[in-house]
């Protein structure tokens, strides 16, 4: 494997590896508070240049949702750059599980977008810094999904003053393994859907599942709609989309939804959309990776995911009270507890 280690200020260490088909990048930005925590993403990025981006972002994301959710976990955040075509899945994850070795169990992966509990088996196989495998705690997408949900009440009840989302209009933009469960819960509380994905069919599908109605892909941000929740890929909250929204609450399961976070906050603070942070609204699926990997009981992961709800509200209210944007008060919250884990 020919691997090379790529200095960036801020990232603890940060390696681009090739061998074969297998082109993997694995960020580690922070161990403060303790080992590092984040899933291997697998995407047709453009080139080496944008992944590197994307994983940086992405790891930078891990350490300060961590921080947020309360665990003693660092960040990091792996990406494969997916070749046109996959002749062999399991020799591209085997590679990559060991390239995750050569850090020594300062950073262990999981499931992401691209990404399956059978992929992570077949990482098991060259790592044992490696979590969501079939036999542990698996897809970690009900438990993501359910922590954006929480965060939705959250914000509708820090905007109205009820948590009720029934007769709620949502436009849902991603019916992925987080969006596909996300309408599940929605529906079941009675909110009603308009749901999109570059992926007709399967928006088409949840769309029969849970009785909503289907958008083009970018027709979505024109919903009229009571919350907007992004739960595709990240970025897409930009200058021009933010124009175009008409839903009052922002809150999804997405990654580094701003393209800008100073200027996207902004411009969304400017138009009275209420924006939760999506490292706050997201950490259900690390919640309970974490708790599978310290042998912490079901209960304690559920109890955790719920507290997203009050964690939300905490982040929103200080950010009012401050008079500071969401991501900010929430970016704080993360700092000053990486800040106290350095100085101990």
């Amino acid at each position: 494997m020919d691997v090379r280690e790529v200095q960036v200020d801020g990232w603890e260490r940060v390696l681009v590896a090739r061998e074969g088909a297998y082109h993997g990048i694995v960020a580690l930005h922070s161990s403060a508070l303790g080992t590092a925590l984040g899933g291997t993403r697998l995407w047709r990025y453009p080139s080496e240049a944008e992944a590197l981006h994307d994983a940086l972002r992405l790891s930078r994301g891990m350490t300060y949702k961590n921080a947020v959710a309360g665990l003693d976990a660092g960040g990091g955040k792996s990406v494969i750059l997916a070749p046109e075509r996959i002749a062999d899945r399991g020799a591209l994850f085997r590679a990559h599980g060991r390239c995750v070795e050569l850090l020594g169990g300062a950073y262990i992966t999981a499931e992401d977008v691209g990404t399956t509990p059978a992929d992570m088996d077949v990482i098991a196989g060259e790592t044992r810094h490696v979590a969501g495998t079939s036999a542990g705690v698996g897809d970690p997408s009900p438990y993501t999904a359910r922590g954006v949900f929480r965060a939705i009440q959250a914000a509708v009840l820090h905007r109205h003053g009820s948590a009720e989302l029934r007769g709620m209009r949502v436009a849902l933009q991603g019916c992925g393994n987080v969006g596909r469960y996300l309408a599940a819960e929605l529906a079941a509380v009675g909110a009603s859907l308009v749901v999109s994905d570059v992926d007709s069919a399967r928006a088409h599908a949840v769309a029969d599942r849970v009785g909503a109605a289907v958008a083009e892909p970018d027709a979505i941000f024109d919903v009229d709609a009571d919350v907007f929740a992004p739960c595709a890929l990240g970025g897409i909250l930009r200058a021009s989309t933010i124009a175009r929204l008409r839903a009052g609450v922002v809150a999804g399961g997405a990654n580094n939804q701003l393209r800008d976070p100073e200027e996207d906050g902004t411009r969304l603070a400017e138009r009275g959309i209420l924006y939760v942070p999506d490292y706050v609204a997201n950490a259900g699926g690390v919640i309970t990776g974490f708790a599978g990997l310290n042998g912490h009981p079901a209960e304690w992961a559920s109890l955790r995911v719920e507290a997203i709800h009050d964690t939300v509200l905490e982040v929103l209210r200080g950010a009012e009270a401050a008079g500071v944007l969401p991501h900010q008060a929430a970016d704080r919250v993360a700092e000053d507890r990486i800040a106290q884990a350095r100085a101990r």
